[in-house]
């Protein structure tokens, strides 16, 4: 019964001298309220603990979002596809324009003769309409393939939660592959095709600056320097005049339509340059894509069984 007993005094003991700290916080109270009277009708609250606080660690803040959707975005479709526009931009537009200066050169001193050029002007015409439907093409299909890039990131796909494949998709991003690669072939066509154009001019232009270099003597030589159109295969061989020569010719290399249509031909030959190299980045793009795809389904398989 003795422990007992020393057990009940103790904890009278502790009640005591925690009615007297009570004692003591309520004397210090009601001496600051008599004080200052004025803080009478202010509430006191707890003082909140550290487990109460919000952690700043514990919801991601403005920063560690932003770096998460820059983790996101494709960079190799983003750049393919701003050099993608760029490069058919240039293509297209300088293009057009130089058509039409190679058009109005023919029919002002190569070939008078309208009926001579009426098939290369059909040509130049229709392909003038073939460049509107090209930048249309490409500007869609570069939205859809920089969009398959953002979908098929590793980042996006922790943002949107997990990750779920379908044959359709798969069938689609396979489809990207093939016509990408059918791309690709046939713009290094068209880089090649041109370049027909720019070394046509650089020989008329080379031609200009013999006749124009000091080292050229007497009349007759410079009028024996020629330059002939018709073994380039663009007009017919009866198409007249067909060959221009000495002072002519350095009059039409003068112009303003040969100076535009010179350069403007060489800036689309590397519009055509940028858009192969692009679809070159797209090609790695989507063959990756589709093998993130076909590795992430079999996962799904392995999963399941």
């Amino acid at each position: 019964m003795k422990p007992a007993m020393e057990t009940a005094a103790e904890e009278n003991t502790e009640q005591s001298q925690e009615r007297k700290v009570n004692s003591r916080a309520e004397m210090e109270i009601g001496r600051y309220h008599w004080m200052y009277p004025g803080s009478k009708n202010h509430q006191y609250r707890p003082v909140p603990t550290l487990g109460d606080r919000a952690s700043p660690l514990s919801s991601p803040g403005c920063f560690e979002c932003c770096i998460k959707c820059l983790g996101g975005v494709p960079y190799a479709s983003l750049v393919a596809t701003i050099l993608c526009f760029s490069g058919v931009a240039l293509f297209c537009g300088c293009g057009h324009v130089a058509l039409a200066g190679t058009v109005a050169i023919l029919e002002q001193h190569f070939s008078t003769n309208i009926r001579d050029h009426a098939v290369l002007s059909d040509v130049i015409q229709m392909m003038q309409y073939v460049i509107y439907g090209i930048a249309s093409f490409f500007f869609l299909y570069g939205i859809i393939l920089l969009a398959e890039g953002f979908y098929t990131t590793s980042a996006v796909k922790e943002l949107h939660g997990e990750f779920k494949t379908t044959a359709c998709g798969r069938c689609i991003s396979g489809m990207f592959v093939f016509l990408t690669y059918v791309l690709g072939v046939a713009w290094l066509g068209v880089f090649g095709f041109s370049a027909v154009p720019v070394f046509m001019f650089y020989n008329i232009w080379s031609t200009c600056e013999v006749i124009k270099s000091p080292q050229t003597n007497g009349t007759a030589s410079v009028e024996q320097i020629c330059v002939d159109i018709r073994q380039y295969g663009i007009i017919p061989w009866n198409a007249f005049p067909g060959k221009i020569c000495g002072s002519a010719l350095e009059n039409i290399c003068n112009t303003n339509e040969f100076y535009m249509s010179y350069h403007l031909f060489i800036v689309a030959c590397a519009g055509a340059g940028a858009t192969v190299i692009a679809l070159l980045i797209y090609m790695m793009a989507t063959t990756y894509n589709y093998a993130v795809l076909k590795f992430k389904s079999r996962e799904d398989c392995c999963t399941k069984f």
